[in-house]
């Protein structure tokens, strides 16, 4: 069976949409699972329906080995999605190929040709997911290094290649879209490259123009997003009548909170396409509403849940035992500490139909990478903010630091 390529979707005379060429206005740090069901989907849907015409130049951020860099040049940037779920009381399934990848580039192999992302002046975006772990200032990273091993550094090397190049002309900077669960992401990812430029001396006329051209847009995104569906690949492969070594899936809910100006709708034209896309001049209630109550739940249930046997979010749902606890996380512990409204427990009830999805089989040990950073990000404030208001600590979440 062929791989999955232009060719190939031309051979069988495919009808769905596809764009095969178009500028690289979109440079993405991360070619996991989730900017690829999330914020790519999103980009495929406005090339669609509003225009965007952009297509989206990935680099890998990290040194490991991927096998997911790889398929995507393999697959000239093509790639299935499966979204399923409930929507308005329906279970839908929708597959959809995403062409609006164009390549990835492995920056630790092939540095200048990150750089050279810089030099097209078609480039208006950055978007990232580095994990929570990944918007960090390592004063060790030297602007000689090829690359700066931290993704600040990495952004910082770029946005001086681009002040290099179009520093004398207004409007060429970049709107940078962060997508890392930390507080604040945005901010806090234009304090580290500020940081750089400052220790790398880079100059006081660079450092100015980071300001003043380039917009650091903090975010909220949510979606449950599964991953390569291993139990059904077979199925799917023969189904689809290609190889995809990439196919990807997650929840049909989505839903993005971009804080900046009301002007970037037009520039990014979620809206007009019809998605799920808010741009607020606050994101933060919508932030720690997602953080704390859906992440939160995540991250406090998984390892418990682990180590008592079980394997998937769907086996927790239908476990007295891990389902009560996790009830209690949420509703007793977790939303009276940031709010006990209606809309928090409706968000609240809301996230366990999401985890209850029949089609999404989520793995515990998914989830639970990284879990020191996202425990200390997504469930330690409550546990500090619990014990300072109610003067004891909370006994769910309490436990859920002991499984960690």
């Amino acid at each position: 069976m062929k791989k999955l390529s232009y060719e190939t979707l031309h051979e069988m005379n495919y009808d769905g949409y596809l764009l095969e060429d178009a500028p690289e206005r979109v440079l993405q740090f991360g070619e996991g699972n989730f900017l690829r069901a999330f914020t790519d989907a999103f980009i495929d849907v406005m090339n669609e329906k509003a225009g965007f015409n952009s297509k989206v130049v990935i680099c890998k951020p990290t040194a490991s080995h991927s096998k997911v860099a790889a398929a995507i040049n393999e697959q000239e940037g093509l790639y299935t999605l499966y979204l399923r779920g409930f929507q308005d009381g329906q279970k839908v399934n929708n597959k959809r190929i995403l062409s609006c990848v164009s390549r990835c580039i492995n920056p630790y192999d092939d540095f200048e040709a990150l750089l050279a992302c810089a030099d097209n002046e078609a480039l208006r975006f950055v978007v990232s997911n580095t994990t929570e772990a990944g918007i960090v200032y390592d004063a060790s990273c030297q602007f000689t290094d090829a690359p700066a091993s931290s993704y600040p550094g990495k952004l910082t090397q770029v946005l001086y290649r681009r002040f290099q190049k179009f520093g004398k002309e207004s409007g060429k900077g970049l709107i940078i879209l962060s997508c890392e669960l930390i507080e604040d992401n945005g901010k806090a990812l234009r304090k580290c490259v500020l940081n750089y430029a400052k220790q790398w001396k880079l100059g006081e006329e660079f450092i100015n123009w980071i300001e003043a051209e380039n917009l650091f847009c903090s975010t909220l995104v949510d979606r449950i997003v599964t991953g390569y569906p291993s139990a059904e690949a077979e199925t799917l492969t023969t189904e689809n009548g290609y190889e995809d070594a990439i196919l990807t899936t997650g929840e049909i809910f989505g839903f993005w909170v971009i804080e900046g100006p009301k002007s970037l709708e037009k520039e990014f034209p979620a809206k007009a396409a019809g998605l799920p896309v808010l741009v607020t001049d606050n994101h933060k209630p919508y932030k720690q509403r997602k953080v704390r109550i859906l992440n939160g739940a995540h991250t406090s249930m998984v390892l418990g849940a682990r180590l008592y046997g079980l394997e998937t979010v769907g086996q927790c749902l239908k476990d007295e035992k891990v389902s009560a606890l996790l009830k209690k996380c949420i509703f007793e512990e977790i939303i009276p500490t940031i709010g006990d409204t209606e809309d928090n427990r409706k968000f609240g009830a809301a996230v366990l139909e999401r985890f209850s999805n029949p089609f999404i089989k989520h793995l515990l040990l998914s989830i639970a990478l990284n879990s020191v950073s996202k425990f200390k990000a997504r469930v330690l404030p409550t546990i500090l903010e619990y014990k300072e208001e109610k003067g004891s600590y909370p006994q769910g979440l309490t436990f859920s630091l002991a499984a960690l």
